[in-house]
């Protein structure tokens, strides 16, 4: 039997000889001029003087029409790829085309775009400055979304000589995982997005129109290959078996001594004393403080106080703490750079036992009041509390992007917060959580942190989840301490996730059935609830939101009834959170429950 190391040689020179298949300018321009032998079995591969001990760094690489964007990296750092995006564009379009234009020019051109399908559309619930409306096409199903594909990617130097060993990343089909596969996420599509729509589902005399492609390749599965870049290295080759001939330089700079280390901390302090038997009682407010550090407990910033939005966004901050990203590369759920949103917020939820999905729709007008913090959840209203804050505080953050002036986004953030319990607040167990992302020297992670706190009662208490276990799938590479927010309790998650005024399909539940009806990947069938749910009482809360978000259609007697199917993620607007009935859908044919 081959060896999985002597697999992964045959397939860097199968990759090798498709990227020759070029024609001979490309040959001559972008070629590795030195090919190595492959090692033998007994060889130590990419061993070096100076290479480094340390756990390796998730390195994340991104190519943006066929330019990859510099990459500065601390020398003798151990790597592996944990990341990698890929996009191509086309601006300025003025005729509904869907996303041919990507077939005849761009970066992507010479992929195989047959088979390619409209799969699903939405509009962007917040209209633009000018009145119109954004509404957004996503393309799926062409060979060079499906196909098994391979990315090599070669270290090299100034004069294109190959400084060490190849690494060979199989990105795996669509239809299903394997354990080959040397990513967790694996999403490639294409997107017309159509600027200037005269309402949210009238788009019929616009005239401004985007169309992209992209990959987007996420969490390294376990036994990813480490490396190290020798000191000569300078740039890294990046080869896409679906683009024979075509590679993407990526130039690298190494740095001795950077100013901070890798990795993050967090730590939560309640600033606010509990009383002797350490609880707060019902009607406090309660005042917490972030301290964010790197790998080496390194304060990433002063005390008292966290970076600018416009020192985050523009550059001034060194750090690499990151803050929400969305108002100049638009994110949506599963089908576009979610991960690339960078919001950095906090939450309190409780009590633990009355812990559930919010469904109130937290309305715009509520980020633009002068309240640094947003009550989402009331126990009248919602059967749980829940209170966030963004960082910078929502009415800076948004309120900025409104203000021609940007003078919020110039507005000092600081590292405390105030959370205030309800005066008739159930005891038990409450969560206070942050969570955020930090991109620093070519590492791209998420982090979280969540610290229990007690209300009135000294007993801790449990949340009752009621779907499980994440880790028959979640797991090898995609553990929800790596992916998402890296945040593995599932408890900590409906405040910050409540349904918003401008993105409805905020809650778990909604993006959960939407991203798994969707992902080829997900081995069960769509219908066998009980493959995540485990009780029967758990699937019987129907609403459009949990119903539309797999279903992509129902009867005409429906959208009589209920109106016409608006949007792929919650089926209409805040109605859709509504119990649908006591008495319909208490069953899921094929649910097992």
């Amino acid at each position: 039997m081959r060896s999985h190391k002597s697999v992964r040689w045959s397939a860097a020179w199968l990759t090798v000889l498709l990227t020759l298949v070029g024609g001979r300018e490309a040959r001559a321009e972008t070629t590795p001029t030195e090919l190595p032998a492959p090692p033998s079995a007994a060889a130590a591969p990419g061993a070096e003087d100076e290479r480094a001990t340390a756990t390796p760094v998730l390195l994340a690489l991104e190519v943006e029409d066929g330019e990859g964007v510099p990459l500065t990296v601390k020398a003798g750092q151990v790597f592996v790829i944990n990341q990698i995006d890929l996009r191509a564009a086309l601006t300025s379009i003025t005729q509904d085309e869907g996303v041919d234009g990507l077939r005849r020019q761009g970066d992507f051109a010479t992929l195989n775009w047959k088979g390619l399908e409209l799969a699903d559309q939405e509009p962007v619930l917040l209209a633009n400055a000018d009145g119109t409306f954004t509404r957004r096409r996503f393309y799926r199903k062409a060979k060079w979304m499906d196909d098994t594909s391979l990315i090599t990617v070669w270290p090299m130097d100034a004069r294109n000589r190959i400084t060490g060993l190849p690494l060979v990343l199989n990105i795996g089909g669509n239809d299903q995982r394997r354990p080959s596969d040397d990513f967790f996420v694996r999403r490639l599509r294409a997107i017309q997005t159509i600027g200037d729509c005269r309402t949210a589902t009238d788009c019929t005399r616009a005239r401004s129109f985007q169309e992209e492609a992209l990959v987007e390749l996420r969490h390294a599965r376990s036994g990813a290959t480490p490396f190290t870049l020798s000191r000569d290295t300078t740039q890294l080759k990046v080869l896409w078996s679906a683009r024979a001939g075509l590679p993407y330089t990526i130039p690298v700079v190494q740095v001795d001594k950077p100013a901070y280390g890798y990795g993050i901390s967090v730590d939560i302090k309640a600033l606010t004393a509990p009383r002797f038997n350490g609880t707060y009682p019902a009607g406090s407010k309660i005042t917490f403080q972030v301290t964010l550090k790197d790998g080496n407990g390194k304060r990433l910033h002063p005390e008292g106080s966290l970076p600018t939005y416009n020192e985050v966004v523009f550059g001034t901050n060194e750090t690499g703490l990151q803050y929400y990203r969305a108002f100049f590369d638009p994110t949506t759920t599963y089908y576009r750079r979610k991960h690339r949103e960078r919001m950095m917020m906090t939450q309190i939820i409780g009590p633990a036992q009355k812990i559930q999905p919010v469904r109130t729709v937290v309305p715009l007008d509520d980020f633009l009041t002068p309240e640094d913090v947003q009550t989402v959840a009331t126990f009248e209203r919602d059967g749980v509390y829940s209170q966030f804050q963004t960082f910078p505080p929502a009415n800076d953050l948004f309120g900025g992007a409104f203000d021609p002036a940007h003078a919020g986004w110039a507005a000092p953030v600081s590292d405390t917060w105030t959370y205030t319990i309800p005066p008739k607040a159930t005891p038990g167990t409450y969560l206070v959580t942050v969570k955020g992302r930090r991109t620093y020297l070519g590492e791209d992670i998420p982090y979280s942190r969540t610290v229990p706190i007690q209300v009135d009662s000294p007993k801790p208490t449990q949340a009752p989840l009621t779907t499980g276990p994440c880790t028959t799938c979640h797991s090898e590479g995609g553990e929800l301490s790596k992916v998402l927010h890296a945040n593995d309790n599932r408890a900590a998650c409906a405040g910050c996730h409540a349904p918003l005024g401008f993105e409805l399909e905020g809650p778990i539940f909604v993006r959960t059935h939407f991203i798994h009806s969707r992902s080829d990947r997900f081995d069960a069938p769509t219908q066998q609830c009980n493959s995540c749910h485990l009780t029967a009482e758990s699937i019987q809360r129907t609403s459009k939101a949990a119903c539309m978000s797999c279903h992509k259609s129902y009867p005409d007697s429906h959208v009589k009834q209920f109106g016409a199917i608006e949007s792929m993620y919650v089926g209409g607007g805040p109605e859709s959170f509504q119990q649908c009935t006591g008495s319909c859908h208490k069953t899921h044919p094929g649910s097992r429950l």
